[in-house]
């Protein structure tokens, strides 16, 4: 890593989605300022595939995304009104209106998270403070930036959120990705957590985080770093 990096899952989110687990990859080094043609071929490939076996599937109704409906409704948000991530993706790709593509890093984590049906994320560590990510319930003094920028917003009371300090990097869980700590073609410390539930989608986030890690490692010459977070063990560094 280029500085010590922590992720960590606060126990009160535990206490409301038990089951919850985060695959974790982390990775220093990248070089994400040239175009990568395999990374770019397995993002079409992937996208290609979904749109084909989603032809006639009600999305919401995805054992995998009826997962995270129900996680939003315990957690007291509307999933018909905030779409989970990965649920607007393949609705997305469903109506074959495409995906573009954005640069090396960010394109390889969409093609894993489309391939697996996951939400992946996706934060630069460089633009993170000393206490590293965490996903925990709002607190004063949080803030957000949506994606492209626009007014400062202040999160509901008890949101789930992935912050940094006070600065948030996604709102409602895994719902809307921040300005703040986007991937860039700069961006070469990248942390990459994999949401998903103990009994319901665990292999997947498995298969998902580990052949994240070996295309990381083919295609930037890099070696991140991997592991697991739950209720048990609900630290990374």
């Amino acid at each position: 890593m280029s500085k010590a990096f922590s992720f960590f899952v606060a126990s009160e989110v535990f206490q409301v989605l038990p089951e919850a687990c985060f695959g974790a990859v982390a990775v220093s080094g990248a070089d994400n300022t040239k175009p990568i043609p395999a990374i770019a071929e397995f993002l079409a490939e992937q996208i290609a595939r979904q749109e084909k076996e989603l032809d006639g599937v009600n999305i919401r109704e995805m054992p995998g995304i009826d997962g995270y409906r129900q996680a939003f409704h315990r957690l007291g948000v509307n999933p018909n009104k905030f779409m989970c991530s990965i649920e607007s993706l393949l609705s997305r790709i469903a109506k074959k209106k495409g995906f573009p593509s954005i640069n090396p890093l960010v394109d390889l984590a969409n093609a894993i998270s489309i391939k697996y049906a996951l939400p992946i994320g996706a934060h630069d560590m460089d633009t993170m403070d000393a206490e590293g990510l965490a996903v925990r319930f709002a607190a004063p003094g949080d803030t957000f930036v949506a994606f492209g920028g626009g007014e400062v917003e202040r999160p509901d009371e008890k949101e789930l959120l992935y912050v940094s300090g006070h600065d948030i990097r996604t709102r409602r869980w895994i719902w809307r990705q921040s300005e703040v700590g986007k991937i860039t073609e700069g961006s070469s410390a990248v942390f990459f957590p994999i949401d998903g539930f103990a009994g319901v989608n665990l292999p997947q986030v498995e298969a998902a985080r580990d052949e994240l890690c070996s295309l990381l490692a083919l295609h930037f010459g890099v070696q991140p770093t991997v592991g697991f977070v739950d209720k048990d063990k609900p630290r990374f560094s």
